[in-house]
Formats: C-alpha cells, sequence, structure tokens
C-alpha cells in the first residue's frame, strides 16, 4: 500500500475531528490490508495517516478498536497502542538491531537436564488458579494491581528463602494505564550490561462484563510457567553470566501498553537487549504438535532457529524420555503479543505458543477461560521447560576463575529430600558436607571425595536447613537450603 499523501492526511484529520472529540480516540498501528479493511467498515471511526507494506499508522475509536480486537484473525488485540501521532508514524520505520548477537550454542546438558527434573505441574496449577481468583485482572480494576503485587511478593519469597541478594524485583509504574508491571532481575555475574528477557502479560479482559474476566489460560498459564522456571533456577542456585530478566507486564490486552513502554524506555536508555521470548497462553492442547513456534515478520528467524535447536536436543531426541514433547510453526498476526513491543524496538524476539492459530483456545477473551476448560497443568508444563532451556542456554552459568570459591562456586539443589550438590569447576573436590538446623544443631556429616554427590535427608522435617562443604583444598562455605 502506498503511503498516503499530504493532502488526504489532512482531509482525513479535519473530517475525523467530530469522532475524536466525542470519543475516547488513540494513536495506534495495524496491518496494513486490515486498516483499509476497517476504514471501509467504520469510515467514521478510524483514521489512516500513513502506511506501508507491513503496517498503518492510525487513529482509532474506542468502538473500533474492539470490533478488531474481536474480529482480526490474530492473538491479541490486533493492533499496537501508541501514545502520540508522531509515534505512530515513526513506529512504520523499520529499527536496526539493538542488541548484541549472542553465540546460540547449546552447552549445558548437566545443569539443564537437573532443572527439567525439578520442574513441578502442581505449582503451575496452583499459581493459574489463584490468578484465576481474582475474578478479574483488566487492567482498570482495582484486582489488577493487587494480582501484581502479589506477583512481586511471590518472587521476592521465593528469592528470600533462596537466601539471593543477587537477584530482585521492581515495579514499573506506566504512563497509559493505571496498573503497573513487574521485573525480577537475575543480575550477571561476568556480562551484567547483556539482558536475556523472558515475559507474559499478567492482565485479562472479556469481550463483556471486565468485572468477569477469569484469565486463566490468557495468561495464568503464562505467568505461572515463568513463575516455575524462576522457582527451578532459584532453587538449584543458578547464577548467570549474562543477566536475565523476567517480566510480568500490564494492559496487553488493550494495546500492548505494558510491555511497549518497557521496551521503548530499554531502547532509549541504550539496554543491551540479546534476546527477548514471550509466554502468553500455554494451557490448553488443540493442536497435534505442543509448542508453536510464530513465524510472523516481526520475529527473529535466528531466535526462532535456536528455540527449535534446544527442542531438537533437549526435547525430541528420545521419546522416551519425561521431558519429549514436539513442535511446529504457525502464524499469530499482527503485534499479537508482547514480544512485537521489543521487536518493534530493535531487538530480536520470538513467541512459542499453545497451538496453531485457530485451534488454540476457544474461551480467552470470555468468563470461560477457566482452569477446568484444559484441566492439567502438562501442557504449560512443557513451556517451562523450553524456557529454562533457553535462560540457562541464552545467558549461560556465571564462569568462575580458579580461585573464585565464592557462595556461587557451589549448586545445591533439593529434590526428594535429598540434597544434592556440584562444584562449578573442577579444581579441588568436596571432603565433608555437614547439614545444620537454623539454630545451629549439627543434624549429619558425611565425608565425601568428588566434585559431585548427594545426602538423603528424609528422616529429617520440613523447613530451612543450612549446608556446609569443607573442599580438599581447604576452603570453606555455606549454603541455605529449604528441604519440602
Amino acid at each position: 500500500m502506498k503511503k498516503i499523501t499530504t493532502g488526504i492526511l489532512m482531509f482525513l484529520l479535519f473530517t475525523f475531528t467530530g469522532f475524536a472529540q466525542h470519543g475516547n480516540a488513540f494513536y495506534a498501528t495495524m496491518d496494513a490490508a486490515d486498516a483499509i479493511t476497517f476504514k471501509t467498515l467504520y469510515p467514521d471511526d478510524i483514521a489512516i495517516l500513513a502506511s506501508n507494506d507491513k503496517q498503518a499508522a492510525v487513529l482509532l475509536s474506542e468502538e473500533v478498536a474492539h470490533a478488531i480486537h474481536d474480529n482480526v484473525r490474530t492473538h491479541g488485540p490486533g493492533y499496537i497502542f501508541r501514545a502520540s501521532e508522531e509515534k505512530a508514524v515513526q513506529a512504520l520505520n523499520q529499527i536496526a538491531n539493538r542488541g548484541t548477537q549472542i553465540d546460540y550454542s547449546i552447552t549445558e546438558d548437566t545443569f539443564v537436564n537437573e532443572c527439567l527434573d525439578l520442574v513441578n505441574g502442581q505449582n503451575i496449577e496452583d499459581d493459574i488458579l489463584e490468578l484465576q481468583a481474582y475474578g478479574t485482572r483488566y487492567h482498570t480494576k482495582s484486582q489488577a494491581e493487587q494480582a501484581v503485587l502479589d506477583q512481586q511478593a511471590k518472587w521476592d519469597a521465593l528469592i528470600l528463602a533462596a537466601g539471593r541478594t543477587d537477584v530482585h524485583t521492581r515495579i514499573y509504574n506506566h504512563v497509559n494505564t493505571q496498573m503497573p508491571s513487574v521485573i525480577l532481575t537475575f543480575d550477571g555475574a561476568n556480562t551484567p550490561d547483556e539482558f536475556v528477557i523472558i515475559g507474559g502479560h499478567i492482565d485479562s479482559t472479556t469481550f463483556g462484563d471486565k468485572n468477569n474476566a477469569p484469565g486463566a489460560d490468557d495468561n495464568a498459564s503464562g505467568i505461572a510457567s515463568l513463575n516455575e522456571m524462576v522457582r527451578v533456577l532459584l532453587e538449584t542456585g543458578f547464577v548467570p553470566n549474562r543477566s536475565i530478566e523476567v517480566m510480568a507486564y500490564a494492559a496487553e490486552e488493550i494495546g500492548l501498553v505494558g510491555s511497549a513502554e518497557i521496551a521503548e524506555n530499554y531502547a532509549n536508555q541504550g539496554v543491551n537487549v540479546s534476546a527477548y521470548v514471550q509466554f502468553d497462553m500455554t494451557g490448553y492442547n488443540g493442536s497435534n504438535s505442543d509448542i508453536y513456534i510464530t513465524t510472523d515478520w516481526y520475529n527473529s528467524n535466528a531466535l526462532n532457529t535456536y528455540l527449535t535447536e534446544l527442542m531438537d536436543h533437549y526435547n525430541s531426541n528420545n521419546p522416551n524420555s519425561d521431558h519429549n514433547f514436539t513442535y511446529d510453526y504457525t502464524e499469530c498476526g499482527y503485534g499479537c503479543s508482547d514480544h512485537a513491543s521489543w521487536a518493534d524496538n530493535g531487538f530480536d524476539a520470538a513467541f512459542p505458543f499453545e497451538a496453531a492459530m485457530g485451534q488454540d483456545n476457544p474461551n480467552i477473551h470470555s468468563p470461560g477461560d477457566v482452569y477446568s476448560f484444559f484441566n492439567e497443568p502438562n501442557h504449560s508444563v512443557k513451556f517451562a521447560k523450553l524456557g529454562l532451556e533457553f535462560l540457562i542456554e541464552a545467558a549461560k552459568p556465571q564462569i568462575l576463575s580458579v580461585d573464585d570459591f565464592s557462595e556461587n562456586a557451589i549448586r545445591v539443589f533439593v529434590k526428594d529430600k535429598t540434597l544434592n550438590y556440584r562444584l562449578n569447576n573442577t579444581v579441588s573436590s568436596v571432603k565433608n558436607v555437614s547439614v545444620y538446623s537454623v539454630a545451629g544443631q549439627r543434624i549429619i556429616s558425611e565425608e565425601m571425595n568428588d566434585e559431585t554427590g548427594s545426602i538423603a535427608l528424609q528422616q529429617f522435617a520440613q523447613g530451612f536447613y543450612i549446608a556446609h562443604f569443607t573442599l580438599e583444598n581447604g576452603h570453606t562455605f555455606t549454603k541455605k537450603f529449604i528441604l519440602n
């Protein structure tokens, strides 16, 4: 589609004045062909300001925005909110890639498989039901803000339990919605100025009563998958080389508002985002394959290829593995979720989705989007595993020097009331492991002679404990852990 001329633009803006003054008009971008269609259907409610062969800058009434959301074949709203006419028009210009191009290698088999074994579907189910119980998380409702604050509290509790000072959360307040977003950060140990980011929106919506928007699949399921990734990484003591951020966004359902503000801010501040992956709807298994990689024009081909290589490596080669699942490809449409905000700002972005487009959950954006419709967490478990594979392999573990025996020199995790450990380098081995109660009472002590090992703790009660490690070279250090 050719760019609209200045004369026609002025005419459109003049004729549009009436509806702009009498409704909640706002600027946006959308698919160019869809813009033409809706201009024909709603000539008094949409003005096309500029366009190219892919997208158009438009001025929309709230009414036609709802019509686009309800009728365009896309997962998301079908448009991206823009704060001004200038920003809408500028968004049509393709931005060169801003982030460091990382080496998409696969090197961390042992640790990745340890983490995959720890993914727990019951945790995911509990989190989905917890978010559903708000009744609505529509961005203007008080429940939406409360869900974000509770999400931050959940992450803070996990961080505290893990005894981490290099992991922290923050609230991100927005200009164009009263609902905040929340961000969790793992500080990178070696290259903290390079970021690997995952996210999903925490808001919900319906086509009708905004007080009844449970949003179990869209997108409590995605947030629950993110939570399980965070829990496993904290439980195993993972310290990344690159910084990792996990984001729960506000107001995706009204045009990617939350993620757009954050991604634009990161771009303006020169934050080095190496890769972004979106988790939006992971619960409903509606297609023959398990995970569908979206291939829309704004997605990164390199990052998409990496996700498939991860699945080929960890999930497809052994049909008898508990971690086996399949994948395929689909298109989800213009600006279909928050990854589009990152792509829009020149960052590599990808979006693995729950099904082929059109075979996804038919109850989203309705009161019927409840957990009982899909009623099991196994599909979301697969996305949690893919997310862990991506984070560990893209961010890579901390690089330790020979003499670096800080608290991060050993990785500790608990499974089935067994304490497991592994040194992050092999310049020495563990000589002795002693476990103490939080009151300082030694409850067990075992002699060791290896870089990896385990201690059975089935006879001890749930609670906090301290493990004290003595190495053959004389170094000693402690790790706090939870037995549950």
